[in-house]
């Protein structure tokens, strides 16, 4: 059995759309990843640990275990889901384009996903420094570097306070709230995003033809608090 993968943050990674758990794949869709050929309690083998401020991956089986942050495989009611626990704490894997899946934004602006906040760092705000916390969040990034080496990025997040549609920015990095808690936790959610769209909308330009790493993120040591977040059905659509 794989070892749980202690940091989580998972690498795969249009206003919000709530949704069914249940849905049909358009014709043109890509799937990146369901989870459902790995077996409960496993970490997800075909993602990696971004490493050094993202800038290298290291295999899940390297990453340091800890019993307070964890990601793993779980099953329900016969379904299969990554789940992301947090406690004072940050975790995170990912997923290179090319390594399982082709995203070109030429052909597939859209990315979709599925997730369920069961608890998310109380008072965490993504707007203030301090208290930095996203229990729930979905990276794309693109290799598009600023003098510190900063890749321009796109954090899609699931807040504890902020309403959706809320914005802010640190640097190379964007950060749209597309779920929050004001609206409720415990259900699954469907969203949607144009990626090239809220490129073009955070940077002012159009979007690298392809995005270089897709991350699915949970972290709480800002707050010193917990996040239980699960993800499912990670895909690309035309």
């Amino acid at each position: 059995m794989w070892p749980k993968a202690k940091y989580a943050i998972l690498v795969l990674a249009t206003l919000a759309g709530l949704a069914s758990p249940a849905f049909a794949q358009s014709s043109g869709a890509i799937l990146v990843e369901d989870f459902e050929s790995y077996e409960p309690g496993e970490a997800p083998s075909r993602w990696s640990w971004p490493h050094l401020g993202h800038r290298s991956l290291l295999p899940i089986e390297k990453v340091p275990v800890r019993d307070d942050d964890f990601f793993e495989i779980v099953e329900e009611d016969g379904r299969r889901f990554a789940r992301a626990y947090t406690k004072n704490e940050t975790v995170q894997i990912g997923r290179e384009n090319g390594n399982g899946y082709d995203w070109n934004l030429r052909n597939h602006e859209r990315l979709a996903w599925q997730w369920r906040a069961v608890e998310l760092p109380q008072g965490a705000r993504e707007d203030r420094r301090n208290l930095n916390d996203t229990g729930a969040a979905v990276y794309v990034m693109f290799d598009c570097r600023d003098w510190l080496r900063r890749p321009c990025s796109i954090k899609y997040s699931y807040s504890s306070t902020l309403p959706i549609g809320s914005t802010h920015r640190y640097g190379q990095l964007y950060v749209l709230v597309v779920s929050s808690a004001q609206a409720g936790m415990g259900n699954w959610i469907r969203i949607e995003r144009n990626v090239a769209d809220d490129f073009r909308r955070f940077f002012g330009r159009e979007a690298p033809e392809r995005p270089v790493l897709i991350i699915l993120w949970g972290d709480s040591d800002s707050t010193r608090g917990v996040s239980d977040v699960h993800f499912d059905t990670v895909e690309l659509l035309d």
